[in-house]
């Protein structure tokens, strides 16, 4: 399943190397916007990084695409 985000904030951290990202979905400014927004007009998306590599990654206002596959054990 694949679901699109806009990242609405981007917030560091004082005490450890890493950031929390704040993500929502998509509103329906382009024509594929309004079919992610048609499916996900809500919700929320956050998490922290904390890999030096990857903490740079995202950009507020930036639009990024969430690809979710169900896990195995």
């Amino acid at each position: 399943m694949r679901a699109k985000f806009q990242v609405a904030s981007v917030s560091r951290f004082a005490d450890f190397v890493g950031v929390g990202v704040n993500l929502r979905p998509v509103i329906g400014d382009s024509e594929e916007n309004k079919q992610f927004w048609k499916y996900t007009p809500e919700g929320k998306f956050e998490v922290t990084i904390t890999n030096p590599n990857a903490v740079d990654f995202f950009e507020v206002g930036e639009e990024y695409y969430l690809d979710f596959t169900k896990a195995t054990i």
